[in-house]
């Protein structure tokens, strides 16, 4: 019986597992953003997510610890220097996970996962958002485009004068 394995093993080896997901860390790391597969994505989200918050306290052994998942010290530097200094005061959830669609060739479910302050397009979307329009408004601004021309006519006639 597999009572509480619910780790998904990714049909790899353990190995091969560790190596991948650290890879594919170092590549989010670096590119803000990765494309692959739904399951792998998940995977990735549980491993990077403890790293990145080892990573806001800026110590030695909070570097080395990261260090020994990752392997990349270009990885490590650009964690602890420029990603931190963005979502140190996020209390989690630093990664996103967004659906594209199935592979053409398996049919596998594959999505972008992308660290969540960096992508420009969603940050500019929650802060510029438009109040709805009402027919109240509506009416209004066709009151004032009558009544505009009312008042430069006469401003008009007292220059002509």
């Amino acid at each position: 019986m597999r009572h509480n394995k619910k780790f998904n093993h990714l049909g790899r080896t353990n190995t091969h597992r560790d190596a991948m997901l650290s890879n594919m860390a170092c590549s989010l790391i670096k590119h803000k953003r990765i494309f692959t597969t739904t399951a792998k994505a998940k995977a990735l989200r549980k491993y990077v997510e403890p790293l990145i918050t080892k990573s806001k306290e800026d110590t030695t052994h909070s570097r080395r610890v990261v260090f020994s998942n990752l392997q990349d010290k270009y990885a490590v530097t650009e964690l602890f220097k420029e990603i931190v200094q963005k979502i140190g005061d996020r209390p989690g959830g630093y990664t996103r996970i967004i659906k594209t669609g199935n592979r053409l060739g398996d049919n596998a479910a594959m999505c972008f996962i992308e660290l969540v302050d960096y992508n420009e397009n969603m940050l500019k979307d929650t802060t510029a958002k438009k109040a709805p329009k009402t027919r109240r408004s509506r009416k209004k601004a066709t009151a004032e485009v009558t009544e505009a021309p009312a008042v430069e006519a006469t401003s008009e006639e007292k220059t002509a004068e």
